[in-house]
């Protein structure tokens, strides 16, 4: 199951544009931003972003909360070190070994 949830995350992160909202998101920090800073960082219009920010909310890669009048993007900084983690996790597991003989 883990396996075909990290698919799904990296294949949404596969767009250029969306990784480019993910990686601002990350930039913003745990805090987060309003979606109107999101936008004016990227310089996207505003449809453009919400369509790629669902679908991030949807994969499990970052969340919106109301704040008044304002809707706040966050990174889920959990899930991100989740994927690293299991990228990571195998490295060199099948290496060869090059002092062998």
């Amino acid at each position: 199951m883990e396996h075909e949830k990290m698919a799904m995350q990296l294949k949404v992160l596969g767009n250029p544009v969306r990784l480019a909202v993910f990686r601002q998101l990350v930039r913003f920090g745990p805090e987060g931003a309003p979606v109107g800073r999101v936008q004016s960082a990227l310089e996207l219009a505003g449809s453009t972003l919400t369509n790629h920010l669902q679908k991030l909310v949807t994969a499990g890669l970052a969340s919106q909360k109301r704040k008044g009048t304002e809707l706040i993007c966050t990174a889920d900084f959990s899930a991100m070190r989740k994927m690293i983690e299991y990228l990571e996790e195998q490295c060199c597991a099948d290496a060869c070994d090059t002092n062998f003989k």
